[in-house]
């Protein structure tokens, strides 16, 4: 009988080729497809939504803001793109965890990712609402009342438009992963045409006087304003929750996750400055639908506000889209693994795809976008990605010593200074937080691990097999010498 420490801290052995990996849904996604995942699930929401958050903590110092958000999710995602080449399964830096930290730190990393996928889902869907408020009156001169439109403390009584959202992405997730990319792909370069669009038209309203009072918080608004910030990148972990589904995932894994960093972060640098230069900061303090109000400010028209509008209204689905694909995929791999319902594991023989999980998942999410602020949101989903980032840092590290000589098809430069700055940065920002934000972090994985040992540690598929494989070591907890389980 082993003790509870092994119980705890048993390991998922790490599957060697893309062969031992099984699964039961379709391998549909190619490197094109699977790094506008990743750009669709990330810019959006943090150019389209979050300035009007962000500069008034930062001011025009947003853009070392978006700089350092981009650098620390950079050394993150590197870290990324190694275990995606070495651990080619789905379930993202839930799946690492458990491949080097054990079963009880899994769910930890759980915790963070299912809060992270779901309140970025929200957050998204609560920022739409107010593009496509902007786009009706653009056009049709009238707005979704008040009370149809925003959350109860933002004095509404429910954000209708949020949830009729994540209804339509629920609809078109159903009906099949490969169907769903395809419109994703689609969106994303909608999106990228939208903003260039902005940043070209945005540039002509240039006015250097809107730089004079550059950092008006000092290093601590900065840093604030990164953890704003830092939710959107959100995206990269979504690549990672792909693997059961994309083709070669040893390699097509990390060049996809490396493309969609630099494609997002150089879109939002210039878009944060194309803005910053043609507004005042002080202007953006609760601003609403801000990439359109600028726009129309500059030209004195509200055509190209409409053309902004329409494009966020359209390609924004594709970020909502994603994340209600990473939270349902993550879902299918913990029930796989016995740590969740076998409802989340359940796959719809005509579409290949958990549709029981998916509507499950985007019931909770619309739960939220309904009733809860946008703000609120955006920090809660920037904690979850935070420690998300913190333990697949730690796991390139833990696994390098473990199994040095396991295939990799990426390897992380500079090791282990670029894994070890990764943590840094992601602890500097979190540092940042508000207090509510970390307190209700920890009561929500207090839960989920409460969930671990009231069903999880009994169901463990691993903890049956290694039980069926007869006594252990009782110091490696169902694992070898090499780390995997025996």
């Amino acid at each position: 009988m082993p003790t509870l420490r092994q119980q705890l801290f048993r390991i998922k052995p790490v599957p060697r080729q893309k062969e031992d990996v099984e699964t039961d849904l379709k391998r549909t996604i190619g490197l094109f497809s699977l790094t506008m995942v990743g750009v669709g699930s990330t810019i959006g929401t943090g150019i389209f939504f979050i300035l009007s958050e962000s500069v008034p903590v930062a001011g025009p110092a947003v853009i070392w803001s978006f700089v350092i958000a981009g650098l620390v999710a950079g050394l993150a995602v590197i870290c990324y793109a190694e275990l995606a080449g070495s651990v080619p399964v789905s379930g993202s830096s839930y799946s690492y965890a458990y491949a080097t930290l054990g079963e009880l730190p899994a769910m930890g990393v759980a915790a963070c990712l299912l809060l992270e996928y779901g309140v970025a889902g929200a957050a998204v869907a609560v920022g739409w609402s107010q593009y496509v408020n902007q786009l009706l009156f653009n056009l049709f001169g009238f707005e979704i009342p008040h009370a149809l439109a925003y959350a109860p403390e933002e004095g509404g009584i429910v954000n209708l438009p949020a949830i009729l959202l994540l209804a339509m992405c629920c609809f078109l997730l159903v009906r099949g992963t490969g169907e769903s990319i395809v419109v994703n792909a689609i969106m994303v370069c909608l999106k990228i045409g939208v903003l260039v669009f902005f940043i070209c038209v945005g540039v002509t309203g240039w006015d250097s006087n809107n730089f004079a009072d550059f950092a008006p918080f000092g290093i601590s608004g900065v840093v604030a304003g990164s953890g704003l910030i830092f939710f959107s990148y959100v995206g990269m972990d979504a690549v990672a929750t792909a693997g059961d589904e994309t083709k070669n995932p040893k390699k097509t894994m990390p060049r996809a996750l490396i493309a969609a960093l630099i494609i997002v972060t150089s879109v939002y640098v210039l878009v944060a400055v194309a803005a910053l230069s043609a507004q005042p900061w002080e202007e953006f303090d609760g601003q609403t639908a801000g990439l359109s109000a600028i726009l129309e400010n500059i030209v004195g028209s509200q055509w190209p506000g409409t053309v902004v509008a329409a494009g966020a209204v359209i390609s924004i689905f594709s970020v909502t889209l994603v994340s209600i694909y990473g939270q349902s995929r993550i879902l299918f791999t913990m029930a796989g693994d016995g740590m969740m319902p076998k409802l989340f594991r359940e796959v719809n023989p005509r579409t290949l795809t958990p549709v029981k999980g998916t509507i499950v998942v985007t019931v909770v999410i619309a739960i939220l976008a309904g009733f809860i602020p946008l703000n609120f949101l955006a920090e809660m989903t920037s904690i979850g990605t935070l420690v998300a980032f913190v333990v697949v840092s730690l796991a390139v590290i833990i696994l390098r010593v473990r199994e040095p000589n396991l295939e990799r098809g990426f390897k992380v430069p500079f090791y282990p200074v670029l894994p070890v700055l990764s943590i840094i940065g992601c602890f500097w920002i979190i540092s940042s937080l508000q207090v509510i934000t970390i307190v209700v972090f920890v009561i929500w994985t207090a839960l989920i691990l409460g969930l671990y040992f009231i069903f999880g540690r009994k169901s463990s598929v691993l903890g049956r097999q290694l039980a069926e494989a007869g006594p252990a070591n009782p110091d490696s907890a169902g694992t070898d010498s090499t780390g995997g389980a025996k």
